[in-house]
Order: C-alpha cells, then sequence, then structure tokens
C-alpha cells in the first residue's frame, strides 16, 4: 500500500496529532544525543582516556542516523498536512 494513499485516510486531528508527537519524540531524542556526546566527551577529555575507547563514540553518533526514518515520517505528515490546507 502506498504510504501516501494511507496518511490521505487519516482525518485532520489524527494526523496533526501523531506529527506533533513525532516532532515531540524527535526533540527528545535528539536532547539526550546531545547530551550523551557532550557527557563521552567530557569523559574523554577530562577523565583517563585510557579507560575510554574511540568505538565508544560510534553508538552515539549514529543515534541522529536512528531518526531518520522518524524524520522522513514526519516530513510526510507534513506534506499530507500542507496539501490539505491545515
Amino acid at each position: 500500500m502506498d504510504k501516501k494513499n494511507e496518511l490521505s485516510d487519516w482525518s485532520d486531528k489524527k494526523l496533526i496529532k501523531q506529527r506533533d508527537f513525532l516532532k515531540g519524540v524527535l526533540i527528545g531524542m535528539y536532547v539526550v544525543c546531545f547530551m550523551l556526546i557532550v557527557l563521552l566527551l567530557y569523559i574523554f577529555f577530562f577523565k583517563e582516556v585510557a579507560k575510554i575507547s574511540i568505538g565508544s563514540f560510534i553508538p552515539v553518533f549514529l543515534l541522529p542516523v536512528i531518526t531518520l526514518p522518524l524524520l522522513f515520517q514526519v516530513n510526510s505528515l507534513n506534506k499530507e498536512i500542507k496539501s490539505r490546507n491545515l
């Protein structure tokens, strides 16, 4: 089933509610990601460097990439909302 056809079946209220929810989730995930990066940088530079490896940074730097499907979903919701002139 085409994603656009699926979104066209949703009510206006449901589209706006889903978009607002996903935007909140994205903001929360990016705030947590930023805090984790700052924490890892602090530990890496101000604590003993030998106790933390560069490999510890890989999952944290991949967190923004993991949120890309959510970002695409928000963009498709925004397009549908804009097409309905809401």
